[in-house]
C-alpha cells in the first residue's frame, strides 16, 4: 500500500512531502511533539531537536533518532514518538536550555504564554540537574526603540527571530554571533534595534517563544480579556490583524497564522500604528463654525443644520449644486450609503472617492481591456509565478507585506523586471531595473511591445482564440522609432529588449503597478498597455500570471465596487444607460439622475465657479493630499457649506464649516475589500469613542433626517441591500465571510473567485489598443522654465497625510518629510546633505531638507507628502490623467535653490 506510515505501529496515510512533526499533529493535535524552534510561517530549522524522535524502517526494527520537524515521511516508517529514550533525550535538553535562561518566570512579561515554560512542563522538568549559567547576567536589555524591545538574556538560541527576518521580512537585520555559551543574537552591526536597519514589522517578536524579543505593547503576554479579528486600515494588502483588548481599550496587536492574506505576518503601521485611536487629538463633539470659530453643538443640531442647509441649496440651485467625497477608509457599507445619500436623498450623481487621485486610471484601462478594473490574480499566485514585473510601485514601502513576499521571491531568484525612476529596494533585487525618466511610461511599454512581436514572442494561439485589435496595433507598434523612444525614456534599448525577451519567454509572468503607472497624464493609457503585453505574451486566465494593481488605502477596491464614483453606480452599473437608470430607481424607490455628476477635480473648479455650493467629505484631507493646494484651499472657501467627518482636526477639517466626530475602523464593523478582490470583515473591536460616531450610522441618520427611510446600520443588514443590486456580491452574507474572507465575484452560492478571466474576458473578447507617447504638458509648459521634476511617493512609516501614523511612535522613526537629491543637482546647486532646499513651481514654492542619495537620477527629485508642515502639494500641478482625472502627482517641473533655512544633517 503506498502512502502508509505509522504511528507507534498504527497505519495512517501521509500527504506528499509531508515532516513528520506535521504528519504527527494531523494524526494526534498539535501539542503531541514539543517544539522550540519550530514556527508555523517559518522553514523547518531543526536547531533545538526538542521535536526528536525514533523511526525505524521496519516493526521493531533498529531505531535512529531524528529531528521530526525536518525529517519527511516516506513509505513505510515507523514513527515513535513518546519511547523512554526520547522522553529522556527532551527532558535534558531543556534542562540544559534552562542553566542559561533566567527563571523568573513570574514577572516575565510571557508568564502564562511561554513556550519554554509549557514545554518545560511537557517534558516534566521539576529541577535542573546543571550548575547555572552566567551568560544570562551580561545581556543588557534593549529599550531604544519605539516599538521593539530585547531581553537577550531570556534567549534561547532557537533562530526563530533570525529566521523570520530572513524567511518572512527579508531584513536580515538579525544574526547569531558566538559560539557556544556565548552565543548570542545581534542587529545589524552589534547595533541597538534603533540603530539597526530595522522596519518593525515585528515578526521577530512574534516568532520568539520567550521573552527575548518583544514589544513595547508586550503583545504576548496573557494579559488580554479578549481577542477579536480584524482587517487593517492602512494599505490595500488587507492584513488580518488579532487584537487584544483588556478592560476595553486595545493593548497589542498580532498577525493570526493562519490569515491566507498575511500568513502571521504585518508591518509596523498594522502591527504597532494603533494608538491613534484614543488619541487626545481625537475630535469628541459636533462642532458648527459660526462667525469664523467652531463651537460645539449637539448631533441634533448639527443634523438639523446641515438638513436645513442642503434643503435650502438644492431648492434654490438644484440637487448637482451638492456634492459628496466617499472614503476609501471606510467600509464598503459605508461607502454604498453615502453614494445612494447623494444619488436617491440629494439627486445627484456628484459623488467620487480617493479613487480618483490613485487608481482611477486602473479601474477605466482594465474595463477597457477586459471587461473588469480589478486584479486578475491573487498574491498568493507569487508561489506558482516564475516571472514579476513591476511597474510604477514600491511595494516593499508602500505594500510591505506584499513586498516582502515579492522581495522573497527576488531572493530566491525569480527573475524579474522593476520599472522606476527610482532606485527602490526591490531594484537591487531584480534581473532589470529600467530607470526610466518620471512620464515616460507609455513610451517604454511600447518599447517592449515592439521587441516582442518583432522578435516573434507572442502567443499567437491566446490572440487568436481571446482577443481583438490586435493587427491594428501591431502595425502602429512596428512603425515606432525605437532610437527615439529610447532618447525619450532614457533606458538603454538593448536592456529594454533584453527585459521585454524575458518577460515573453515566461511561463507565467505576474505583474504589479502602482500609483507610478496611474498617476500621469497618460495613466489610463498606461494601464491599457500593461494589459496589451499580458494579453500578448498569454498571461491572463493562468496561475502565477496577470495584471494585478497595488490599490493604495486599504478599501479603494470597495469604495469604487460600491458606486463611489460619478459615471457608475453600485457595481459598476452606468448610470447614463436608461435600463440601469430604471434599474436603480426600483431599487432605491426614488428617481436617481441618469447624467454623469462632478469627478473631484471638477468639484474644486465647480466651487470655484461658483455652481458648486455644497459638499460633504468624509476621511479625506484634500487639502493636505490633492493637487495644487492653494486651488484646493480656495475651492473650499468657496463652498457655502463644507461638511467634513473625520477623526482628527486636519487641513480640510479646519476649514469646514461643519465638523461630524467619526469612529475608527477599531469602534465599527463593516467589510473591506483589498487589492485582490477579497470582501473581509471589519469587526468592532472596542466601543467608539465618547462623543463619536460610526460614518454609515451617521449617514442613515442624515437619511432619515432628509426624509428617507434607511433600515439600520449593521453589516449584516447592508449587505444583504448591497447583494442585491451589486452583481459580483450577489452570494456575500456577513455570517459566511469568516476569517479569510471571499474573492469576489461572489456567486449566489456563496462560491467565490481567486482568479480572473480563465476561459473569456467580460468583454468577451480583450481588446488590443495602441497608444502614442505624449510628453506631459507640464514638463512643455514649464519644463524651460522649471527644468528639474520632482515626482512624489510614499515612505514605509507613514500613510498619506500622516493624519494617524504622526500620532503613534512612527513618528519617532521617521520624523519629516525630505528631499531625494542627486548628487551632481545638490553641487550644481550648493547644497549639502540636511541643507534647506526651496523647490519652487509654477504654483508656489516649499522649502524642505535635501538628503543626498543616488537613489534618483540627476534632474529628477522625489519627497512625500506625510506632514503638514511642509504641504508640498503647494507645488503640484492641475494635471489630471486624459481620461479619468487622476492628478498627475509624478510629474511637476520645478526648480530648486539653497534656501536660507538651517542646515541639519539626515539620518539614513
Amino acid at each position: 500500500m503506498n502512502n502508509i506510515a505509522y504511528i507507534n505501529n498504527q497505519p495512517y496515510a501521509f500527504n506528499q512531502n509531508e515532516s513528520i512533526l506535521n504528519f504527527v499533529k494531523r494524526i494526534e493535535g498539535e501539542k503531541i511533539i514539543p517544539t522550540l524552534c519550530d514556527a508555523p510561517n517559518l522553514e523547518a530549522f531543526g536547531a533545538c531537536r526538542v521535536c526528536s524522535v525514533e523511526v525505524a524502517l521496519e516493526k521493531d526494527g533498529k531505531t535512529k533518532t531524528v529531528a521530526s520537524c525536518h525529517t519527511p515521511v516516506t513509505n513505510g516508517i515507523y514513527i515513535y514518538h513518546d519511547t523512554e529514550q526520547i522522553l529522556a533525550l527532551r527532558k535534558n535538553i531543556i534542562e540544559l536550555v534552562l542553566t542559561d535562561h533566567p527563571l523568573d518566570c513570574l514577572t516575565c512579561e510571557v508568564n502564562g504564554n511561554c513556550e519554554l515554560q509549557d514545554v518545560a512542563a511537557k517534558v516534566g522538568i521539576t529541577e535542573v540537574r546543571y550548575p547555572v549559567g552566567e551568560n544570562h547576567l551580561n545581556r543588557v536589555k534593549d529599550i531604544s526603540h519605539p516599538y521593539m524591545r530585547s531581553e537577550l538574556s531570556k534567549c534561547i538560541n532557537c533562530y526563530r527571530c533570525v529566521r523570520a527576518c530572513d524567511e518572512v521580512q527579508g531584513e536580515m537585520v538579525l544574526t547569531m554571533a558566538g559560539r557556544g555559551f556565548d552565543a548570542h543574537i545581534v542587529k545589524g552591526i552589534n547595533q541597538s534595534f534603533m540603530e539597526s536597519d530595522c522596519v518593525s514589522c515585528g515578526a521577530c517578536a512574534q516568532a520568539c517563544p520567550t521573552n527575548a524579543i518583544s514589544d513595547v505593547f508586550q503583545s504576548k503576554s496573557v494579559q488580554a480579556t479578549k481577542k477579536t479579528k480584524t482587517i487593517c486600515t492602512y494599505c490595500g494588502v488587507g492584513c488580518n490583524l488579532e487584537v487584544a483588548t483588556v478592560g476595553g481599550k486595545i493593548k497589542s496587536i498580532q498577525a493570526p497564522y493562519d490569515a491566507e492574506v498575511n500568513l502571521g505576518h504585518t508591518c509596523l503601521k498594522g502591527r504597532y500604528a494603533f494608538k491613534f485611536y484614543n488619541h487626545p487629538d481625537r475630535l469628541k463633539s459636533p462642532m458648527i463654525k459660526r462667525n469664523g470659530i467652531f463651537e460645539e453643538v449637539t448631533w441634533d443640531e448639527a443634523y438639523e443644520h446641515i438638513a436645513t442647509n442642503l434643503t435650502n441649496i438644492k431648492t434654490n440651485n438644484g440637487p448637482d449644486a451638492i456634492a459628496g467625497i466617499s472614503s476609501a477608509r471606510t467600509p464598503n457599507e459605508e461607502n454604498y450609503l453615502m453614494q445612494k445619500f447623494i444619488r436617491a436623498v440629494i439627486g445627484s450623481n456628484n459623488i467620487d472617492c480617493c479613487a480618483r487621485v490613485c487608481h482611477s486610471p486602473t479601474a477605466l484601462g482594465m474595463q477597457k481591456a477586459f471587461g473588469t478594473g480589478a486584479a486578475t490574480n491573487s498574491v498568493e499566485d507569487l508561489n506558482h509565478t516564475d516571472f514579476i514585473f513591476i511597474i510604477g510601485a514600491n511595494p516593499t514601502d508602500a505594500h510591505p507585506v506584499t513586498g516582502a513576499k515579492i522581495k522573497q521571491k527576488l531572493m530566491q531568484g525569480v527573475k524579474s523586471i522593476v520599472v522606476d525612476p527610482r532606485k527602490i529596494e526591490l531594484a537591487k533585487y531584480a534581473t532589470y531595473h529600467l530607470q526610466l525618466r518620471p512620464g515616460t511610461n507609455v513610451a517604454l511599454l511600447n518599447m517592449m511591445l515592439y521587441f516582442i512581436i518583432n522578435e516573434g514572442l507572442e502567443d499567437k494561439d491566446f490572440i487568436e482564440s481571446r482577443c481583438e485589435g490586435y493587427e491594428e496595433m501591431k502595425a502602429e507598434i512596428l512603425k515606432l522609432d525605437i532610437n527615439e523612444l529610447e532618447k525619450i525614456t532614457g533606458v538603454d534599448k538593448n536592456l529594454v529588449k533584453e527585459a521585454a525577451m524575458a518577460y515573453a519567454n515566461a511561463n507565467a509572468a505576474m505583474e504589479f503597478h502602482g500609483l507610478g503607472v496611474t498617476e500621469h497624464t497618460q495613466g489610463t493609457f498606461t494601464v491599457q498597455l500593461i494589459a496589451d503585453l499580458a494579453m500578448i505574451t498569454g498571461n491572463v486566465g493562468k496561475k502565477g500570471a496577470g495584471v494585478n494593481p497595488l490599490r493604495g488605502q486599504n478599501n479603494v477596491q470597495g469604495a469604487a465596487d460600491m458606486g463611489a464614483q460619478p459615471h457608475q453606480g453600485a457595481g459598476y452599473l452606468d448610470v447614463t444607460n436608461p435600463e440601469i437608470n430604471q434599474r436603480y430607481n426600483a431599487f432605491y424607490g426614488v428617481d436617481v439622475p441618469i447624467h454623469v455628476g462632478y469627478k473631484i477635480p471638477e468639484m474644486f473648479d465647480a466651487a470655484i465657479n461658483g455652481d458648486l455650493k455644497a459638499l460633504w467629505i468624509i476621511g479625506e484631507d484634500v487639502v493636505q493630499t490633492d493637487p495644487n493646494t492653494q486651488k484646493v484651499m480656495k475651492a473650499m472657501a468657496s463652498l457655502d457649506m463644507l461638511i467634513v467627518s473625520e477623526l482628527f482636526m486636519t487641513e480640510t477639517a479646519k476649514m469646514a464649516t461643519v465638523l461630524l466626530p467619526a469612529s475608527s475602523f477599531l469602534e465599527k464593523e463593516g467589510t473591506f475589500t483589498n487589492g485582490e478582490r477579497r470582501i473581509q470583515k471589519v469587526q468592532k473591536v472596542v466601543e467608539p469613542i465618547a462623543g463619536t460616531k460610526p460614518d454609515g450610522q451617521i449617514i442613515v441618520e442624515m437619511m432619515r433626517k432628509m426624509g428617507y427611510n434607511q433600515c439600520d446600520y449593521t453589516a449584516d443588514n447592508m449587505l444583504k441591500e448591497i447583494s442585491q443590486i451589486v452583481p459580483f456580491f450577489a452570494g456575500v452574507k456577513w455570517d459566511e465571510l469568516g476569517n479569510n474572507g471571499k474573492q469576489w465575484p461572489v456567486l449566489a452560492d456563496g462560491s467565490d473567485t481567486k482568479m480572473m478571466h480563465i476561459e473569456g474576458f467580460k468583454r468577451g473578447k480583450g481588446k488590443f489598443e495602441f497608444f502614442a507617447y505624449k510628453e506631459s504638458n507640464e514638463v512643455q509648459t514649464h519644463g524651460k522654465d522649471y527644468p528639474y521634476i520632482i515626482t512624489t511617493n510614499r515612505e514605509l512609516e507613514h500613510y498619506n497625510c500622516g493624519a494617524m501614523t504622526r500620532r503613534t511612535g512612527n513618528v519617532e522613526i521617521l520624523t519629516e518629510d525630505v528631499l531625494l537629491i542627486h548628487p551632481e543637482d545638490a553641487k550644481t546647486n550648493f547644497i549639502e546633505d540636511g541643507d534647506m532646499v526651496c523647490i519652487e513651481s509654477p504654483r508656489g514654492k516649499v522649502d524642505i531638507k535635501a538628503k543626498i542619495t543616488n537613489e534618483v537620477k540627476p534632474g529628477i527629485l522625489s519627497s512625500t507628502f506625510h506632514f503638514p508642515e511642509i504641504m508640498l502639494n503647494n507645488i503640484t500641478s492641475n494635471e489630471h490623467d486624459s481620461e479619468a482625472m487622476c492628478p498627475e502627482y509624478k510629474v511637476v517641473s520645478c526648480r530648486i535653490r539653497k534656501s536660507k533655512g538651517k542646515r541639519v544633517l539626515v539620518e539614513g
